[in-house]
C-alpha cells in the first residue's frame, strides 16, 4: 500500500509540476527578406545544448531583438543598414509552440536603428537610430502592436574623429534602476545623454537639468548597464577600448574609474562592444573584437563598483558583437557576427571564468541574443 500512495505521488508531482522552457532569440542580418532572419531556440540549462525551434522570414536584417516584460512579445530593430530606411517590428511568441508571428512594423524615426528596449510597464517601446544619431518612443498596446512614435530625439553634433564621429550616433538606451530616467549613449558626440522619463505620461520623455555627461574625446560610448544594486553603472567605450565606471545617484553619473578592456602593449585597434553583469552583481563582461575577439572578464567590488582585470577567453569566432547570460547564470552565450557562428561557454559562479563547451550554432550574421525561461 505505501508503495502505491509513493507512486501515486510521482505521478501527481510530474504531471502538477510546472514545465519550465528556456528559450534562446537570435536576431541576425539576413540581406534578404525571403531568408531566415529571426532564429528560436530551446535551451537546455543544464547541459548547455540547443535546438532549434522555428525561424521567421519575410523581415530584413533583424539586427537587435528585445522581449516585452512578460515574454509575449518579441521587438526587433529592422530594415538596419538599408539605405534611408530603417524601423521597429513586433512579434507574438508562443511559448508552448516556441513560434514568432508577425504583427506590425513602423518607422524607426532615422537610418540605421541599432538597439531597442522596453520599460518595465511593457507601455513603451524605444530604439536608438545610429547613423542619424536619435532615438523614438512608441506607446504599446496590449496586444503587442506598435503605435505611432510620439517623441523623438535626433542630434547633429559630433567629436575629433572625422571617420567616426562626423556626426552624432546614438548605440543604446538604458533605463535607470528605477526607471525614472533614461540614458542614451552617443557614440559620435562622446556623450552619454540623460533624460527624465514618466511612464505614465503620453509624452514621456522630458529634458533634465544636467541633459549628458561628456566622456573622453575620442572614446565613443557604446552600450550602458547598471548593477543589480542600482548605484553603479557601467559604459563600454567602443574606439578607446575602455569600460567607464560610475556612481550612480538620482539620474546622476559621477565617474569613479576607466580601465581597460584590452593588453594596449599587443593591440592598437580596438572595438569593444556588448556588455553584461552576472545576476549576482560579483562579474563583468565585455566582448573585444577585430584582432582581439575575446571575452574580457572584471570582478566587482561591492563596495565600490570598481573593477578588477580577472582574464580574457577567447570566443572562438570573428567579431562578438553580441553576448548574453543565460537565465541560471550557468552559461554564457556568444554571437560572433562575420564568423557566423554562436558559441556556448560554461560558466563558473564562483571565479567568474568561462570554458566552451562542445555546444555551439552556425548561423548567417548572428547579431543579438536574448533568453528567457517560460512556464509551459
Amino acid at each position: 500500500m505505501k508503495r502505491y500512495y509513493l507512486l501515486l505521488l510521482l505521478i501527481l508531482i510530474a504531471v502538477g509540476g510546472n514545465a519550465q522552457t528556456c528559450y534562446l532569440f537570435i536576431g541576425s542580418y539576413n540581406f534578404n527578406r525571403n531568408k531566415e532572419g529571426v532564429y528560436v531556440y530551446r535551451f537546455d540549462t543544464l547541459s548547455g545544448a540547443l535546438t532549434m525551434i522555428s525561424a521567421t522570414r519575410g523581415i530584413p536584417n533583424p539586427s537587435y531583438v528585445t522581449l516585452s516584460p512578460n515574454g509575449k512579445y518579441l521587438y526587433a530593430c529592422t530594415e538596419t543598414l538599408t539605405n534611408d530606411e530603417g524601423s521597429v517590428s513586433s512579434f507574438e511568441f508562443d511559448c508552448h509552440k516556441g513560434v514568432l508571428t508577425f504583427i506590425n512594423s513602423q518607422k524607426s524615426g532615422g537610418a540605421n536603428p541599432v538597439y531597442a528596449t522596453v520599460d518595465k510597464t511593457g507601455k513603451w517601446l524605444v530604439n536608438a537610430n545610429y547613423t542619424q544619431g536619435g532615438v523614438s518612443f512608441y506607446p504599446l498596446s496590449v496586444s503587442g502592436t506598435i503605435q505611432t512614435a510620439q517623441q523623438l530625439r535626433t542630434y547633429i553634433e559630433g567629436s575629433v574623429s572625422m571617420q567616426h564621429q562626423e556626426r552624432a550616433h546614438v548605440h543604446c538606451v538604458a533605463f535607470s534602476p528605477a526607471q525614472d530616467h533614461v540614458f542614451f549613449p552617443d557614440l559620435g558626440a562622446d556623450k552619454i545623454r540623460c533624460y527624465s522619463f514618466d511612464a505614465a505620461k503620453s509624452s514621456p520623455l522630458a529634458a533634465t537639468t544636467d541633459s549628458f555627461i561628456t566622456t573622453d574625446l575620442g572614446s565613443g560610448p557604446r552600450h550602458l548597464t547598471f548593477h543589480p544594486n542600482g548605484r553603479y553603472a557601467y559604459c563600454t567605450e567602443e574606439m578607446a577600448g575602455f569600460i567607464s565606471v560610475y556612481a550612480y545617484n538620482n539620474g546622476m553619473l559621477i565617474p569613479i574609474q576607466r580601465i581597460a578592456t584590452h593588453d594596449k602593449e599587443r593591440k592598437t585597434e580596438f572595438s569593444i562592444a556588448d556588455i553584461h553583469i552576472s545576476s549576482d552583481g560579483r562579474f563583468l563582461y565585455a566582448s573585444n573584437r577585430t584582432h582581439q575577439n575575446n571575452i574580457a572578464i572584471f570582478s566587482i567590488y561591492e563596495g565600490s563598483g570598481r573593477l578588477t582585470l580577472v582574464g580574457y577567453e577567447p570566443v572562438h569566432g570573428n567579431h562578438p558583437r553580441n553576448f548574453t547570460l543565460d537565465p541560471t547564470g550557468n552559461f554564457l552565450l556568444v554571437a560572433n557576427q562575420v564568423s557566423g557562428n554562436v558559441v556556448v561557454f560554461k560558466r563558473d559562479k564562483k571565479t567568474g571564468l568561462l570554458t566552451r563547451t562542445k555546444n555551439h550554432l552556425k548561423i548567417l550574421n548572428p547579431s543579438c541574443l536574448q533568453m528567457r525561461i517560460y512556464e509551459n
